[in-house]
């Protein structure tokens, strides 16, 4: 009879342990899934082709079309977005937790700060260039960074101030050298940088609070993406109204183009996507290190 050596004994607690570290990820939805290497940088990536993608498609929209009803775009991607997830939890493709009062009640502060930086960079894409909208993202990345280090206790490396640094002084100088400048669309982007990194600080802290009013004690990022968008519809169209949007609807001709409609739909595709990737990818990092992955759309652009 062959005697086991240390060896194989070492080498098959290893296997467990990779088993359970798999089965803990799959119990997220109730079952045993393969476990993803590295899912920080595919996530990552994932979400800034679908953020570049996202920009690119909403200034088609607000620019090319001459559409000037940026709430109302905001109102039917987030539709799409929840029509796209309902259709596949009730296929069974994929999870989703009830939407209870409770949860609802807990998620609802950063929906309203998820709302005002959806509607802020609509505005903002409005006046400026995509090229700028991007290096003034940088900003977001400063703030962010300081607000872990103030709200959550978090330092970083010399190594992390001196790139944020450089981000600053990029955005500095791309907001001098800017022949377009446009100051209602600075301050547009201004706002929107201060709602995103408030959106990336508070989303972390709700993400582990949420988990306690949910029936199975775990939310996925299905679950997130229904819940904020969902919750989005009722206080968009409100706004709609605030800002008169229903009128300019009814009169604008842009409602009866089929092109128009099918690059409206499209860009609630990417609203699903980009709200896909920034839940996953803010899962597998910090909230620093999510508004870092911004800065790969430079480089795309």
């Amino acid at each position: 009879m062959k005697m086991k050596s240390s060896s194989d004994d070492e080498h098959d607690e290893e296997k467990g342990k990779l088993l359970e570290k798999s089965k803990e990820r799959g119990s997220r939805n109730g079952r045993v899934v393969v476990k993803v290497h590295n899912q920080a940088l595919l996530s990552g990536l994932a979400y800034c082709l679908s953020s570049c993608g996202m920009i690119l498609v909403n200034k088609f929209v607000l620019s090319s079309y001459d559409f000037n009803a940026g709430i109302s775009l905001m109102v039917y991607q987030n539709f799409i977005s929840v029509i796209i997830v309902s259709v596949l939890s009730l296929l069974g493709l994929v999870s989703t937790e009830p939407l209870t009062w409770r949860l609802i009640k807990v998620w609802f502060p950063v929906n309203v700060i998820f709302v005002g930086m959806l509607i802020t960079s609509m505005f903002s894409l409005k006046y400026i260039n995509v090229a700028m909208v991007t290096v003034l993202k940088n900003v977001t990345n400063v703030i962010t960074a300081v607000g872990e280090m103030y709200l959550f206790s978090k330092h970083h490396e010399g190594r992390v101030w001196a790139a944020l640094f450089l981000m600053i002084i990029s955005a500095i100088t791309g907001g001098i050298t800017d022949l377009s400048f446009n100051a209602t669309g600075y301050v547009w982007q201004t706002l929107n940088c201060f709602l995103t990194a408030s959106y990336s600080l508070t989303l972390r802290r709700v993400m582990d609070t949420a988990k306690q009013y949910t029936k199975s004690g775990n939310l996925n990022e299905f679950t997130m993406v229904l819940l904020n968008n969902t919750l989005s519809l009722p206080l968009g169209i409100f706004l709609m109204l605030v800002f008169n949007e229903v009128d300019y609807l009814l009169r604008t001709p842009l409602l009866r183009l089929p092109s128009f409609w099918l690059v409206m739909t499209f860009s609630g595709v990417l609203g699903l996507a980009i709200s896909f990737t920034s839940m996953w990818f803010l899962h597998q990092t910090g909230a620093t290190t999510y508004r870092c992955g911004q800065k790969f759309q430079l480089w795309l652009f």
